[in-house]
């Protein structure tokens, strides 16, 4: 008998293969006997957790999104005052930086199958990505109080782009190392947020 633990557990092992898997060779390209293999199941299998790759799909980038929300919700939480504008922005990028690393097949699946979704899902995930910007914004604006609106949502964007070039950087092993990847990362997000403050 599979506990609800294990079944969550696999659902988690379930969507992590499918993600790479959907990455590497597209949605279209990978079927659920290969899905299936890669987690230790029969393709059929998969049809105890999920109702087919559609669902597969929606979860992953509808969840990603989410995820990315609440964390950057818990981080100003967290911060409730007691740091300063840019120690709140810092956590902010961290973050994203944490995502853009560890999450890299989720933004190769996003720039090319978002509209494989249905509408209601493409819906909601834009949804949840507009919150999350709005929160960037706001922050942005927190540190560098003469940054009109229109210039913080272009440049939360532009560092986004920035952040989430990291599928275009290498295989994991070719990088110099996850703090260095990092730390590079951050100063040049924090670079572009100070260009754009200074205008």
């Amino acid at each position: 008998m599979v506990t609800r633990t294990g079944a969550a557990g696999r659902r988690e092992q379930i969507l992590r293969e499918a993600a790479r898997l959907f990455a590497e060779r597209g949605f279209h390209g990978v079927g659920v006997d290969e899905i299936g293999a890669a987690v230790g199941i029969s393709g059929p299998g998969l049809y105890r957790h999920f109702a087919g790759k559609d669902a597969m799909l929606a979860e992953l980038l509808v969840g990603i999104s989410g995820q990315l929300l609440t964390g950057a919700k818990r981080r100003l939480a967290e911060a409730d005052g007691a740091a300063g504008p840019m120690a709140v922005l810092d956590s902010l990028i961290e973050g994203h930086i944490d995502f853009a690393l560890d999450d890299r097949p989720l933004i190769t699946l996003h720039d090319r199958e978002l509209d494989r979704l249905r509408d209601s899902d493409r819906k909601l995930v834009r949804q949840l990505q507009r919150q999350y910007v709005e929160l960037w914004v706001e922050a942005l604006r927190a540190a560098y109080p003469g940054l009109a609106e229109p210039a913080a949502r272009s440049a939360v964007h532009s560092v986004f782009g920035l952040l989430n070039s990291t599928p275009h950087l290498g295989r994991p092993g070719s990088l110099p190392g996850r703090a260095t990847t990092a730390a590079l990362l951050h100063r040049m997000a924090r670079g572009a947020f100070a260009a754009a403050g200074a205008d």
